[in-house]
């Protein structure tokens, strides 16, 4: 395996090993992904590495790997997945004979991670990365609405009072309902309101005369 003492073989070996091992954690393969993956990494990591050093450093990549997949699967905001990018990375890099070879499997990682992405085009996804990648739209064909916009167009309109007002309850318009404010006026159930103001999502409302 002496071609990898090349850099621009490190490189390649770094991509397809990450392609594959991220590719495992986007898409359902049943292991077969991150079986490649993992065999292409184990031959960069046994060539490179020394007795003295190899562990430290492949529990380094683990614990930056482990942090991407516990982010995509609880917080999904990327804050922990990033500093997981940057312990792979390290990972990567330091076993590296030379600056401008970790410099390479550091740019292989980069451009791999989120190019696996494109496994998705084909492969069954995970829905682990749903709200990562930003495919939780919100819009009304999933169950929301642009609410700001809805309830601005409530002005003007009349209403009931479907509980009692202590100042804070609910209205019946147009057959929807909403929660309302009186602003400190109490008012009883089945009373006809009126809505004079909207502040984002606060509707406030008064008798209907």
């Amino acid at each position: 395996m002496e071609f990898l003492d090349q850099a621009v073989f490190g490189f390649f070996v770094v991509f397809l090993a990450t392609l594959f091992i991220f590719g495992e954690v986007m898409v359902r393969t049943k292991g077969l992904f991150g079986i490649i993956g993992i065999v292409i990494m184990a031959i960069y990591f046994s060539y490179h590495l020394t007795a003295g050093d190899s562990l430290w450093v492949v529990i380094l990549y683990l614990i930056g790997l482990s942090l991407i997949i516990f982010d995509g699967k609880v917080t999904t905001d990327g804050t922990i997945a990033g500093i997981g990018i940057l312990f792979m990375v390290l990972g990567l890099a330091l076993p590296a004979p030379s600056l401008t070879y970790g410099v390479l499997v550091g740019m292989a990682f980069v451009i791999a991670a989120p190019a696996s992405y494109l496994f998705t085009k084909v492969f069954p996804k995970r829905n682990m990365w749903n709200k990562m990648m930003l495919n939780d739209k919100l819009s009304s064909e999933h169950g929301y609405n642009s609410m700001n916009d809805d309830y601005r167009d409530l002005i003007g309109k009349t209403g009931r009072t479907k509980t009692p007002f202590r100042p804070i309850g609910t209205i019946e318009i147009e057959g929807k309902l909403y929660s309302a404010t009186t602003d400190n006026q109490w008012l009883k159930e089945e009373q006809k309101v009126k809505v004079i103001s909207v502040d984002g999502t606060r509707i406030v409302i008064v008798p209907e005369t």
